[in-house]
């Protein structure tokens, strides 16, 4: 009986059943991939249908009618008629409240659903995960690193702060703690989507891609020039309490998924509703003659209107995308509209204020004028290139 036991082929021992789960790779892990080869699926069946423009039509489908949910402005445009009249419809007020309506439940239900899934993919990053994976890299590298881990990271300038100077008194680099308080209100994946839907992916990548350089570009020339280094003193000689790593399980990725989904729609709502008023507000009432004379294509110092108007502002990338939606409908630049955005992601006053309580007076003034100096130059940059998103 023993010697049976000993020779039973399809027993393992403990640890060749130990390595064997090793290299099982997790469930969410074959998920991610059969996302990614169905897409892939798709495109190719696209593109053997009928080539570029099969890829082009599914681009566009995917924009407009799945991630800019178009088929829910036809609805509510079909309902309001019915109940208002079209005669209703057709003046300015009716426009203005399918406008809000439609724009509020879109980014809405976009923004549960895109913060519930970055939420669960940040949950694989705690801090001290987070502090050896960026410890590893130096230089340029390193501010690249931390410009794409703030794609991952909170959704708004106030929020990123505070992981600001847990970074800091890591004794992680400048560049690389600027360039991730730079990227992370500014560039992730909730905004690429949402851009996406309302402008199409090749604005959406555009933002993304520039979003990144600026930020790699900022953390590294503060780092460079020795400016970075003006931090206050009790965050350079603060500490921090080492805590014990523990890997969550599914349930546990699920609930802080959820926990920070229902926390951030709290924290984002008021500002998604005052930029979706202030887009309707723009998109049916001001004229576009007012907007274009102001911000217009032809008009040089547009890029620096847009970029100084939208510091003194407060909001996440979700409550900017409205307006910028109703200054596109209006005519306004992809040059123009990107950097105000920008500008009110990345240096709301609000978070230059807390910002000012961890680094001295001269950081600060340099900081604000390198983001400043490279959103408006970026600008520049794509009023040169607008052609290829007309």
């Amino acid at each position: 009986m023993d010697e049976q036991k000993r020779t039973a082929p399809n027993e393992l021992k403990p640890h060749e059943k130990k390595a064997r789960r090793a290299f099982r790779p997790p469930k969410t892990v074959l998920i991610f991939c059969a996302a990614l080869a169905g897409i892939a699926i798709v495109i190719g069946i696209a593109a053997l249908v009928s080539g570029i423009d099969g890829i082009k039509a599914l681009t566009d489908f995917v924009s407009k009618q799945i991630l800019g949910m178009q088929w829910l402005n036809t609805v509510l445009g079909l309902a309001f008629t019915g109940m208002f009249g079209a005669e209703f419809m057709a003046t300015r007020w009716g426009g203005a409240i399918q406008f809000f309506l439609y724009d509020t439940i879109k980014i809405v239900l976009l923004l549960c659903l895109l913060i519930f899934l970055i939420s669960y993919i940040q949950s694989y990053f705690p801090p001290e995960r987070t502090k050896r994976l960026l410890g590893k890299y130096r230089g340029f590298w390193a501010n690249g690193m931390g410009a794409l881990l703030g794609t991952v990271t909170p959704f708004c300038s106030c929020s990123s702060i505070p992981i600001f100077i847990g970074f800091t008194r890591a004794g992680l680099s400048c560049g690389v703690t600027f360039s991730f308080l730079i990227s992370s209100p500014l560039v992730d994946l909730g905004a690429f989507i949402l851009l996406a839907g309302v402008f199409g992916f090749p604005i959406a990548v555009t933002y993304v891609i520039v979003g990144l350089v600026l930020a790699v570009a900022g953390g590294t020339i503060l780092e460079k020039t020795g400016i970075g280094k003006n931090v206050r003193d009790f965050i350079v000689q603060g500490s921090l309490a080492e805590a014990e790593e523990t890997e969550p399980t599914q349930k546990d990725r699920v609930l802080y998924a959820k926990d920070q989904m229902l926390s951030t729609l709290k924290k984002v709502w008021i500002y998604i509703l005052i930029g979706v008023g202030i887009g309707a507000t723009i998109h049916n009432f001001i004229p576009t003659e007012w907007i274009q004379a102001v911000l217009g294509q032809d008009q040089w110092y547009s890029v620096w209107i847009a970029s100084v108007v939208g510091v003194p502002m407060y909001a996440d990338i979700f409550g900017t995308i409205p307006v910028a939606e109703a200054l596109f409908f209006k005519g306004v630049g992809v040059e123009t509209i990107l950097s105000f955005m920008m500008s009110v992601t990345a240096l709301s006053l609000p978070s230059l204020i807390m910002l000012s309580k961890a680094v001295k007076p001269k950081l600060l003034f340099w900081f604000i004028v390198t983001v400043v100096l490279g959103i408006v130059a970026i600008g520049y940059i794509f009023n040169a290139l607008n052609f290829l998103f007309l």
